[in-house]
């Protein structure tokens, strides 16, 4: 039965969330939102953006590099990226990773960037030999920065970024290192000032457990001197302009306070539960889910998307189905029958994958409940897969839990 105002039934209990982003709100952080917002002198206003300032540089493990919140998605993000490192005719090299690689080369080129890429190779992360060998033929320098994608939830696949610029310095090439860590970070380590990455660019809605809506870069020296020397128009993005100890200069207007107040909560259920505590809470959930799929694809219906079991992702799996089976068939399913909310395939992997998400704020329960609902609604569409994949997760969540701390 429909209420006069929706169209949708009253579904009882809990829906499971579990696409790549968003991914499931805390309810601390959906409490922080519901206050008032505040006048722009208003003191509150520039501690909880200091508050999710500092929360970002803890996660990203750097001490010195200036922090850039905006009202906007991971989109929006790249292109204040690229307008503030690349002026118009530079060269920007972006290695293949699959479906988000290819749409940040789209907009780099958009831009009026001159975009390198190097080729994406299904089921495999970065070709970091590549990378090195367009480096060393690229005698005069040109290329500006290498812009690489840590975790790219439409493949599933994290690359080694430490590899990455071990490579770019083996090469000798002086392009600034810039990383995409929308889908990594707070559910895998990132080491910014560790691993010389001169900037990055995230959003709010993966495992910062925050409604979408936050962008943010970050940089370091080096790519402010880039930044300073760029000649492409710019406002709204400029980091120039919003290099301020003024809110309002900070978001070029007025900013998304009730956004901030859910990130900086976050930022606080992060701190509570212990950075070391939430990664390894990740491996192990990204672990059970792993162990499913990986008995699922016994009968030969479905098999992970990334062949590389060390660069298989803890944010979200990307699960590739044979020839007739409709991946969009099994998400309504999993959706309306069992209440297990999964994403499909992006790009090229359009109506060839489903993918499920295992990031941000989830435990064992929850993702085993997903699991159920996602192997229900295959054998309910007579996808045979055994019938052990939830059985698998538990047996791999009863061996490791404890090791794991969770």
């Amino acid at each position: 039965m429909t209420s006069a105002s929706s169209p949708f039934p009253y579904v009882p209990g809990v829906r499971f969330l579990h696409s790549p982003g968003p991914s499931h709100v805390p309810k601390a952080v959906q409490d922080a939102m519901t206050q008032q917002p505040m006048d722009m002198g208003d003191p509150r206003v520039d501690a909880f953006i200091a508050g999710c300032e500092r929360g970002l540089r803890s996660l990203l493990n750097t001490k010195a590099a200036d922090v850039f919140l905006y009202a906007a998605n991971g989109h929006g993000a790249w292109e204040a990226m690229t307008v503030n490192l690349i002026g118009p005719g530079q060269k920007v090299l972006i290695p293949g990773t699959g479906h988000f690689a290819d749409s940040w080369a789209l907009l780099a080129d958009a831009m009026g960037a001159h975009v390198l890429r190097t080729p994406y190779n299904e089921g495999y992360p970065i070709d970091i030999d590549a990378i090195e060998q367009v480096l060393r033929a690229d005698t005069k320098n040109e290329i500006v920065a290498v812009f690489a994608v840590h975790t790219d939830t439409a493949s599933s696949t994290t690359s080694d970024i430490a590899a990455i610029r071990r490579a770019m310095d083996a090469s000798g090439h002086p392009a600034l290192f810039v990383v995409d860590v929308v889908a990594s970070l707070g559910a895998i380590k990132f080491e910014m000032d560790a691993w010389g990455v001169n900037a990055v660019i995230g959003a709010s809605q993966k495992g910062l457990m925050t409604p979408p809506g936050l962008g943010f870069c970050a940089a370091d020296e080096r790519a402010m001197a880039v930044c300073n020397k760029n000649p492409a128009p710019r406002f709204y993005w400029d980091w120039r302009l919003r290099k301020s100890d003024l809110s309002y200069r900070k978001f070029c207007g007025t900013p998304p306070q009730n956004l901030l107040m859910g990130m900086q909560a976050a930022f606080g259920l992060i701190e509570k539960e212990g950075i070391d505590n939430v990664l390894s809470r990740h491996q192990l959930l990204a672990g059970a889910v792993h162990a499913a799929v990986e008995a699922w694809s016994e009968e030969g219906n479905v098999q992970f998307l990334c062949r590389v079991p060390e660069a298989r992702s803890v944010s979200v799996t990307a699960i590739l189905v044979a020839p007739g089976i409709d991946p969009e068939r099994i998400r309504q399913i999993a959706r309306e029958q069992f209440q297990v909310l999964i994403a499909g395939g992006l790009g090229q992997f359009a109506g060839r994958v489903f993918r499920i998400g295992h990031l941000g704020d989830l435990n064992a329960a929850m993702v085993l409940g997903a699991l159920g609902g996602v192997e229900a609604a295959m054998e309910s569409m007579g996808v045979a897969v055994g019938g052990q994949g939830v059985r698998r997760a538990v047996q791999y969540l009863s061996e490791h839990s404890k090791q794991a701390g969770v």
